[in-house]
C-alpha cells in the first residue's frame, strides 16, 4: 500500500473518531445502542475510499478503539465495547465500508450522487443491520423482531446519513475527482 494510501486510510479512520465527538442518543429500550453520527464515516469511507481502503479505515478505527482508546460516541472504547448490545453494528461497520465501496466500483456507469445513495443505503445500513440485529438479538433478551421493530427508529437519522453522504461524494466528484478513489 503507498504513502498516499495510508495517508487516506488514517484520514477517514480519524473522521470516523471525530464523528464521535458528537454527542450519542441512547435509546434505552434498546439496550442503550446509541444514535451516532459514527455510521456517516463508515459510509464516506466506503464510498470516497472504495472497497478494500474504506474497509481498512473502518478496521483501523476498530482496532484504537479496541485498544482503549475512547473513540465511540459518548467516549467509549476498550475491549468491553465488543462485549454490548452494539457489537454487531460495530462489526458490521468494516463490511458496510467494504460494500459501500464495492457498488461504487461497479456503478461507475451511474451519476455519482446516484450511485452514493445506492451504496450508502445497502452498505451502510442494509449491511450493517444485517450484522447489527443479530448482534443486539445476541447480546441482549429481545427477540429478532423486537430487535428489528427497535431499530427502525433509528433509519430516519440514517437516511438523512445517505443524504450527506451523497452529496458529499457528488460535491468531491465536482470538485476534486481523483479524491473519489472509489471511482479511479
Amino acid at each position: 500500500m503507498s504513502d498516499r494510501s495510508l495517508v487516506q486510510v488514517a484520514f477517514y479512520a480519524a473522521l470516523i473518531a471525530a464523528l464521535g465527538l458528537l454527542p450519542p442518543i441512547a435509546i434505552p429500550f434498546l439496550g442503550g445502542v446509541p444514535i451516532t453520527a459514527q455510521s456517516l464515516g463508515v459510509m464516506l469511507a466506503g464510498i470516497m475510499l472504495g472497497p478494500v481502503r474504506g474497509a481498512l479505515a473502518v478496521l483501523l478505527f476498530l482496532f484504537l478503539v479496541a485498544l482503549g482508546a475512547p473513540l465511540l460516541a459518548g467516549g467509549r472504547g476498550g475491549l468491553a465495547v465488543f462485549a454490548s448490545p452494539s457489537v454487531g453494528f460495530l462489526i458490521g461497520w468494516p463490511v458496510g465500508a467494504f460494500v459501500a465501496g464495492l457498488i461504487m466500483q461497479k456503478t461507475r456507469q451511474l451519476n455519482v450522487l446516484i450511485a452514493a445513495v445506492i451504496a450508502a443505503v445497502v452498505g451502510g445500513i442494509g449491511v450493517i443491520y444485517g450484522f447489527g440485529i443479530p448482534g443486539l438479538v445476541a447480546m441482549t433478551d429481545l427477540t429478532f423482531d423486537k430487535a428489528a421493530m427497535g431499530t427502525a427508529v433509528y433509519l430516519p437519522g440514517d437516511f438523512v446519513k445517505v443524504i450527506i453522504a451523497a452529496v458529499v461524494a457528488q460535491t468531491v466528484a465536482r470538485g476534486l475527482p481523483q479524491a473519489l478513489l472509489s471511482r479511479a
